[in-house]
């Protein structure tokens, strides 16, 4: 790569430059491991004595941080959405050509865009839709009637189940499934009978699904991912569950059926949420938490044991365990010394 001058950058993702503009930079680094070619940045502060010593061209950082380095840098209040957008800029993905595999199998009444890539083995069922520009990875299964919008992403070995739909610019990647069966089952005479599961799973646009994550169909009405939210990898979403626009959900989350995140929602890795709650717009549930009701008030909601020692954690454990005892002891405690109130002694 020829490089791209620090004025160039800071016009193209509105940020505020300081110092030398001609500064070429070809990639984008931590501030440890830069190198004269390449930016880096700063938003923890933690690191910030890491400015006085790296080797970067040039720096991105808040304006808090501005007179921290004499480098070149480009100013903006959030530093590493900046970066963000520079490190698409200097590593951009590049596009594989338009076409369909010779070796895919696609049914006759598919509809393949013709700027869209249908890679090697993928199958597409019969009336599915792909968009233009869309990339449909090698070994993808698009199931009877799905779509796939425009510019989406999917990376191979997805697997979409009929009439499943994916929004414009949605990536997914690579062993995701989507709209498998929601865990729908009616006990009958001590065995279970399974219950048809006929919604579908819809998803938004500029969403990002993780690899090996699942989200299962709806049973009568369909799951619903709205627009822009993300997902991490292996996590595990149940049948009729809604995710709401702009939230983000870390790795290995479950989510049982039925259940409403709010809009704007921030949940934490290994996260368990049970089934029919509502999560109030805004929240942030912390990671490892357990959720058994629904949150109504949006804060900050946390349920973990801080780590410890282990001999600590077992002494600490014993006096839980202890504490519906002492919590009736106290009770009756207060009850006692009401009862001498209540004689004037």
């Amino acid at each position: 790569m020829t490089g791209i001058t620090l004025k160039e950058l800071a016009s193209r993702v509105g940020a505020t430059l300081a110092g030398d503009g001609e500064v070429l930079v070809r990639g984008v680094a931590t501030l440890e491991n830069a190198t004269p070619d390449s930016i880096a940045f700063l938003s923890n502060a933690r690191y910030r004595s890491q400015l006085a010593t790296t080797r970067a061209a040039a720096v991105i950082v808040a304006p808090a941080d501005a007179q921290a380095t004499g480098l070149p840098k480009l100013v903006h209040p959030n530093p590493y959405a900046t970066y963000a957008r520079v490190a698409t800029i200097l590593h951009p993905e590049t596009p594989p050509a338009a076409g369909v595999d010779a070796t895919a199998r696609v049914a006759r009444d598919a509809t393949i865009d013709g700027s869209a890539t249908i890679g090697p083995y993928a199958v597409i069922g019969a009336g599915a839709r792909v968009g233009a520009r869309a990339i449909v990875g090698a070994h993808c299964v698009l199931g009877d009637g799905v779509t796939v919008g425009d510019d989406a992403h999917l990376y191979p070995r997805v697997t979409l189940y009929r009439r499943c739909a994916v929004g414009a610019r949605t990536v997914i990647h690579s062993g995701a499934v989507i709209g498998a069966d929601g865990f729908g089952m009616a006990e009958d005479g001590g065995r279970w009978l399974k219950v048809p599961q006929i919604g579908a799973v819809v998803i938004g646009n500029d969403c990002e699904i993780g690899a090996n994550t699942t989200i299962d169909r709806g049973a009568i009405d369909d799951t619903v991912i709205e627009d822009d939210v993300k997902l991490d990898n292996q996590i595990q979403i149940g049948h009729n569950c809604r995710i709401g626009a702009h939230s983000a959900i870390a790795g290995c989350t479950g989510i049982a059926g039925s259940t409403t995140v709010g809009r704007n929602v921030r949940i934490g890795g290994a996260a368990d949420i049970a089934g029919h709650l509502t999560i109030a717009d805004g929240t942030v549930i912390g990671a490892a938490t357990t959720v058994i009701g629904s949150i109504d008030t949006p804060g900050v909601y946390m349920g973990v044991f801080p780590v410890m020692p282990q001999n600590e954690w077992r002494r600490a454990a014993v006096e839980v365990r202890r504490l519906r005892v002492l919590a009736a002891r106290v009770t009756e405690l207060e009850r006692a010394r009401k009862a001498l109130e209540g004689d004037g002694t």
